[in-house]
């Protein structure tokens, strides 16, 4: 029988970043907002080290991939942030 593994891992990845999205959409909030700037998670290195291993193993052209460019980009405004 074929596997189909990274048919799942796929469709996982996309369940995530959608909920992600989605959890980001909430209109009810208890904390108090100070600002218009999210805040910027700040991640260890040897995390770091595991998403790019992760990263990749990932095959060519993936939509992950581009994806977690445009995240890059979005990080990268959220610091610069006032």
């Amino acid at each position: 029988m074929k596997s189909n593994a990274g048919c799942w891992r796929r469709r996982l990845v996309g369940l995530a970043i959608g909920m992600s999205l989605l959890s980001a959409c909430e209109t009810v909030s208890s904390e108090t907002v100070t600002g218009v700037c999210p805040p910027v998670v700040e991640y260890g290195a040897g995390f770091q080290a595991r998403a790019a291993e992760e990263v990749h193993a990932l095959p060519d052209k993936s939509a992950v991939v581009e994806m977690l460019r445009d995240y890059v980009v979005m990080r990268e405004q959220a610091r610069l942030c006032p």
